[in-house]
């Protein structure tokens, strides 16, 4: 199956020559969860803060189904 992936705030840098918001389609097997996203793509599990699946927030156990949206975002700080 597949699904698009969209990164912010810095988690392009796991992906090599994706932008900010750049969207990149990913092929995994039917089944898949997010953690399993996250393991194919190379983008740690504690780098990742807020994951939104067709705009709805999502845990790493969510299974994902063919053509679902998924952005994910870093922490963020300041003061």
């Amino acid at each position: 199956m597949q699904v698009e992936l969209r990164v912010f705030s810095g988690l392009e840098k796991y992906l090599p020559h994706k932008r900010f918001g750049e969207p990149l389609a990913i092929e995994l097997p039917d089944g898949s969860t997010l953690r399993d996203l996250l393991n194919h793509t190379g983008i740690p599990e504690d780098q990742v803060f807020t994951i939104l699946v067709d705009g709805i927030h999502q845990s790493l156990d969510h299974v994902l189904a063919a053509d679902e949206r998924v952005s994910l975002f870093p922490p963020v700080g300041g003061g």
